[in-house]
């Protein structure tokens, strides 16, 4: 139970001048009593908050920037008319800074025995589960005077997916790759592939791709053609560790990671191949892993929604030997890693050999644009040894990956906005050559 402000309001004004006009405290006391008994009724009128019935439906899921609409059910169960004020509270990432207060907070007009609804809408700015907190309602009566107010638990979940922001990239890679399958003229040779069919050789041609028995058969030399294979198994692993924290612009490295490998996902299960993803720092943070061509992309999605980075060093013999596991037979293991000399020199490189030997092994990086941007300033001192040290940092990143390419694996460097099209890329230039 509550007096308001027009009560209170009533109260000063009323009281004042009949304590001037009549000496005393009759008249006083006369009005306040007045205005007390006014007060009653219109407590009296309020409707109950607690007798409400309140649910909820809508949405339990969104993008990363886009919006989602949860209505909420008021019944009225009581013989009074509801008039209320109701604040809806969600987490403060569920909306833009500055909106909250405008999305929470609703009039309401209920009559009795009647039931209406409201609708929230959230704009999340964070990824991750976002839970419905308490629905606070403040009922009036008809002079506004008092009012009643109480709260209800009404759960909800709204998962906040990643963006999937690459995934604008997806038709260009997919044209290509019908080229590399034979849907279109262009057929590609190499190792480690599926027979196509036989033509005649032409200088240039690979003369591992001779047939020497269809040669013995016929007056010209006769090479095979090759398409790239299919149901080739590819194991994303998402480093989950403190260098994934890091951010770059205004998101952590691991956002970018993660885009990278939705686009790779969605363009390997196109191309037939199985796809699985482990997320790792000392222990296992996700796993996808047995799902259909069609289940991939929403289940590695729904995986990552609410992956967030760890603030521990990576145990790089942990995530090999889990990564063995998990890719029992020959596999393509992409792993979104940092390309920084300490981590990789320490923990990945001892291990790569475990992976280089079974596997064809792919490294992917983000690198922050701002190194770039340093290593070509110029114009004043400051400016000069920030070029220094750009220039530094991008010495040490590129000396790191050629440690790793002398170990044979292919390695993707490249800002947040490179990363996802130059890894789709990569894989496509793997299956090219036949190694895949």
């Amino acid at each position: 139970m509550a007096l308001t402000g027009r009560a209170a309001l009533l109260a000063a004004l009323g009281s004042l001048p009949v304590g001037i006009l009549e000496p005393g405290w009759t008249g006083i006391l006369a009005v306040n009593g007045s205005l007390a008994l006014a007060c009653a009724c219109d407590f009296a009128l309020a409707a109950p908050v607690r007798r409400l019935g309140l649910s909820r439906s809508g949405d339990t899921s969104t993008r990363l920037g886009e919006t989602a609409d949860v209505t909420l059910t008021v019944t009225n169960p009581t013989s009074r008319p509801l008039r209320a004020h109701l604040r809806d509270a969600w987490p403060p990432s569920s909306w833009q800074p500055g909106t909250e207060v405008a999305g929470s907070r609703h009039r309401l007009d209920v009559p009795a025995g009647e039931r209406r609804r409201v609708t929230t809408r959230l704009r999340p700015t964070r990824r991750g589960d976002r839970q419905a907190d308490r629905v606070t309602i403040r009922s009036y009566g008809p002079l506004g005077l008092f009012s009643r107010q109480g709260t209800h638990k009404v759960p909800w979940t709204v998962r906040v997916l990643p963006p999937f922001t690459s995934r604008k990239h997806l038709p260009s890679r997919l044209a290509r790759l019908r080229e590399l399958d034979g849907r279109t003229s262009v057929l590609t040779r190499g190792e480690g592939t599926e027979f196509d069919s036989l033509r005649e050789y032409v200088p240039g041609d690979d003369t591992r791709s001779i047939d020497w028995r269809a040669t013995a058969r016929q007056s010209t030399v006769a090479v095979r053609t090759w398409r790239p294979e299919r149901d080739r198994h590819i194991l994303l692993v998402l480093d989950t560790g403190r260098t994934s924290a890091g951010r770059v612009g205004d998101a952590p490295r691991l956002d970018a990671a993660m885009d990278a490998a939705l686009l790779l996902a969605a363009l390997a299960s196109r191309a037939g191949d199985r796809v699985q993803l482990l997320a790792y720092d000392r222990r296992v943070r996700a796993r996808v892993q047995g799902r259909a061509a069609g289940d991939v992309l929403p289940a590695l999605v729904n995986a990552l929604a609410t992956l967030e980075p760890e603030l521990v060093e990576t145990d790089a013999r942990g995530l090999t030997a889990t990564a063995l596991r998990t890719a029992p037979r020959r596999s393509l293991i992409v792993l979104l890693t940092t390309l920084d000399a300490a981590p990789v020199e320490q923990g990945l490189l001892p291990v790569l050999p475990q992976l280089t030997q079974r596997h064809t092994v792919l490294v992917a990086s983000v690198a922050d644009p701002r190194i770039a941007s340093m290593a070509q300033a110029r114009g004043n001192t400051e400016a000069v040894y920030e070029a220094a040290a750009g220039a530094q940092a991008q010495a040490e990143r590129q000396r790191t990956a050629e440690q790793l390419r002398r170990h044979g694996v292919t390695v993707v460097d490249a800002t947040p906005d490179d990363l996802a099209p130059a890894l789709a890329d990569a894989y496509l230039a793997l299956k090219a050559a036949g190694r895949l």
